[in-house]
């Protein structure tokens, strides 16, 4: 979907509708605004509930103060009116309570972004806001002036967060992204020292080349056809389970020798359709499109393993929590967990970037599935179903042991019992 060529009314409608379907915002909270180049201060209303809005349902207000629409704008006007007096460049807001941040917002903490280094670069540091009345000016004044500062992801003390961007699509992306990192925080805090990174180990993920040379024409084949649309199809599903982030997630296809399909950088992976889909052909990419940057992982993956044919990376918070705990993922919980995960690896930082080939190595018909420190689980599978289900275990299989640390130790199967799954189902 192209965001861009939506009026106001129905961008603020669809990105506050995905927000609630999310859960996280709540029927009567959260607000969300476009400044048009024009002046006006497009912004939802007060008291409508978020889940049945409508493009009718939207206030304009402009330049001079007056208004069009049926509603009162939302009680948070004023601070959406001051934020974007402070900060020219912004030219939308979105303001909600997802619950993990509102729990930082609660303990007064900030949630540290430099988890992985593509939420750094779209969060960035989180600003502070103090507490004031909702719907105030001081609540106002409070937060434009933490923006005012240069942050574009502000918590607001005791409340909620603000996010800003250039566009609706950046300031979401942001949003969501953060809430994300406050998950993973949050998770990891629940088992123990967790690591984070530093500026210099962030500045790996943009020193590699990745720009490859574009294809001449070419004609579309029936299997890559239908490859496109089931790759998208997951995709689509992987972010509705909450297995990816708009903006967080690869998946590729092996079409032939050293020939596959991979998701582009930088497409919401909500709206991911066929054609935004790259193909990749003897190191060579489709003209006019950008592949992931992890096209030379894929690359390497694929040449090592010729049983492979589909790879997947995801962000999935209780499973990219064990990314970054000094804590093992113990997948002998429970029969299914071991059969489709076997134990599951963690690699070392960077080499995804440094020397994708010592990754590949590190996979095996008996490791099929591993933790990229600091950044993804990365599945692979004979077919997307198989490395989709593997990346869902996996999710499934974090957040019961994440979860069991309230209820009393850990019990897993014992090492007889697993002989006997390997004997059965893995022999």
């Amino acid at each position: 979907m192209d965001f861009s060529i939506l009026p106001p009314r129905a961008q603020l409608v669809e990105m506050l509708t995905r927000i609630y379907q999310q859960g996280l915002t709540t029927t009567s909270g959260g607000n969300l605004s476009i400044l048009d180049d024009n002046g006006d201060l497009w912004i939802t209303p007060a008291g409508v509930d978020k889940g049945m809005l409508t493009p009718d349902d939207i206030i304009c207000v402009h330049p001079d103060g007056t208004m069009d629409g049926r509603h009162r704008p939302s009680t948070e006007y004023p601070f959406h009116r001051m934020i974007y007096a402070a900060r020219p460049d912004l030219r939308a807001l979105v303001h909600a309570h997802p619950p993990a941040l509102v729990s930082f917002s609660i303990v007064r903490k900030l949630p540290d972004t430099a988890i992985n280094p593509q939420s750094r670069e779209i969060c960035g540091r989180v600003g502070y806001a103090a507490y004031a009345l909702p719907g105030s000016e001081q609540l106002g004044a409070n937060i434009a002036e933490t923006f005012e500062q240069g942050y574009n992801s502000v918590l607001l003390e005791n409340h909620g967060v603000v996010t800003g961007g250039q566009d609706l699509v950046d300031a979401f992306q942001r949003f969501e992204t953060l809430e994300f990192c406050a998950q993973i925080n949050i998770h990891a805090s629940a088992l123990g020292p967790y690591q984070t990174l530093v500026d210099e180990q962030i500045e790996q993920f943009y020193q590699r080349d990745w720009m490859l040379e574009e294809l001449p024409a070419f004609r579309h084949t029936s299997q890559e056809l239908e490859l496109r649309q089931s790759m998208c199809a997951f995709v689509h599903r992987a972010y509705q389970r909450r297995l990816m982030i708009s903006t967080g997630g690869t998946v590729s296809s092996r079409i032939g020798d050293d020939c596959f399909l991979v998701t582009p950088v930088g497409v919401d992976r909500k709206y991911l359709q066929p054609e935004d889909v790259v193909l990749i052909d003897h190191g060579r990419r489709e003209a006019g499109k950008l592949p992931s940057r992890a096209v030379a992982l894929h690359r390497a993956i694929y040449a090592e393993h010729p049983e492979i044919n589909c790879i997947m990376t995801a962000q999935s918070p209780y499973a990219t929590t064990y990314a970054i705990s000094s804590r093992k993922f113990n997948t002998r919980l429970i029969p299914e967990s071991y059969i489709v995960l076997r134990d599951m690896p963690i690699i070392p930082y960077g080499l995804q970037y440094t020397n994708p080939q010592a990754v590949a190595r590190a996979l095996s018909t008996e490791v099929p599935i591993a933790l990229l420190q600091n950044d993804a689980v990365l599945a692979t599978g004979s077919t997307i179903l198989q490395a989709f289900d593997r990346v869902e275990v996996a999710e499934f299989s974090a957040q019961a042991l994440i979860t069991s640390l309230y209820l009393g130790e850990l019990v897993p199967i014992e090492e007889h019992e697993i002989d006997d799954i390997k004997r059965k189902f893995l022999s």
